[in-house]
């Protein structure tokens, strides 16, 4: 009896778990920036350029500019680095893999690029091509760590849920039966069976064989697994903690309504302004000339981070009534090009602002 097989279930590597906090948090931030419009401008008033097109609508010939852009953030997030090149059919292309050679005095030159599977023989210099580094170790760390931990729990608790109230049994064999190979074969194929069925169907039956006994061992006894609530509060928790390295408010994830303005304004502030920071930077430094930038050429991203007018139209109209602001200045904060109109270009103020001198008083004596 020493050589027949114990059966047992072997603790899994959940890897969807992993994912869905992934890709929820990453996915999230991705299809914000997706929302992005990049306009170019010259003093703050809209141009047209030759890249609008490719920024705006069409990138390459097998994605839209929304898919690109989601792609580009979740590359960003995930491998902590994009790059982005440039081919001779004008076409951005995002790389897959690639090799950075770096130099002290010299532009960096980014080798074996690999797009789909294809690597291209050329390599490309650092002004070249757009590339871009998150340095978020912590979030690196925590996904080489943490996950480990969380998954071997995570599988223990789906284990004992799942087998909380499973069947338990002792199947024997009469000391009157000869144990040889072949009757240890057949208990070892009945127990083989009898394991299946029960693991498998909702209601088995087990006959009675001559010389095989089998008595089940569960009855009285109490089985306490851990509910399918406390499952979901685990996965949730995980995606909390990657939320919260990258900058995402909790209450945005999981759909809570509470305080969901404040948390709006955090999020933008706090994740996307930093991250539109960076895309905007490295555009205007790879697609527009030191001297036009001198001129006032620049790269703008609208579309995310600005506020809705309506709800500033109070603030707006004291900005402007207060003589801080133009109304152009406050159009281009918004999101919007200035207009032709002269007269926003001009400082206005309320009778109600007055220098503390030229406020009268009571009514003078005569």
């Amino acid at each position: 009896m020493w050589d027949l097989d114990i059966f047992g279930i072997d603790l899994e590597q959940r890897a969807y778990l992993k994912k869905t906090a992934i890709e929820t948090c990453i996915n999230f931030i991705g299809r914000t920036i997706s929302l992005s419009e990049f306009r170019f401008s010259n003093n703050g008033k809209k141009i047209k350029s030759e890249w609008d097109y490719l920024l705006n609508v069409r990138p390459n010939t097998d994605q839209s500019a929304a898919d690109f852009w989601q792609d580009f953030v979740y590359k960003l997030l995930h491998d902590n680095q994009v790059l982005v090149i440039l081919t001779d059919t004008n076409d951005l292309l995002i790389a897959d893999s690639f090799n950075r050679v770096e130099y002290a005095v010299y532009p960096d030159v980014f080798k074996n690029v690999v797009v789909k599977g294809y690597e291209f023989k050329k390599s490309f210099k650092m002004g070249e091509v757009i590339h871009i580094s998150y340095n978020n170790e912590k979030f690196t760390q925590f996904l080489d760590g943490m996950f480990k931990d969380y998954t071997e729990l995570f599988s223990r608790m789906i284990e004992t849920n799942m087998y909380a109230n499973q069947i338990r049994a002792i199947a024997g064999v009469d000391s009157n039966t000869k144990l040889d190979d072949e009757n240890r074969g057949k208990l070892e194929n009945f127990i083989d069976r009898m394991f299946n069925a029960f693991r498998k169907k909702a209601f088995a039956i087990v006959p009675q064989i001559k010389g095989f006994s089998y008595e089940e061992i569960t009855k009285g006894v109490k089985n306490e697994g851990r509910s399918v609530e406390e499952l979901a509060k685990l996965k949730k928790d995980l995606t909390s903690h990657v939320a919260l390295i990258l900058g995402i408010p909790t209450t945005l994830l999981h759909g809570d309504m509470a305080e969901y303005e404040t948390a709006l304004k955090a999020y933008i502030k706090f994740c996307i302004k930093p991250l539109i920071k960076k895309i905007q930077d490295e555009l205007n430094a790879k697609l527009i000339e030191k001297d036009d930038y001198m001129n006032g050429d620049r790269i703008k991203i609208f579309g995310v981070a600005e506020m809705d007018p309506l709800e500033l139209a109070n603030a707006i109209d004291k900005l402007v009534a207060s003589m801080v602001y133009t109304p152009n200045e406050v159009r281009v904060m918004l999101g919007n090009e200035p207009s032709t109109d002269e007269r926003l270009n001009k400082h206005y103020f309320t009778k109600n602002y007055q220098e503390l001198d030229s406020v009268e008083g009571g009514e003078k004596e005569k």
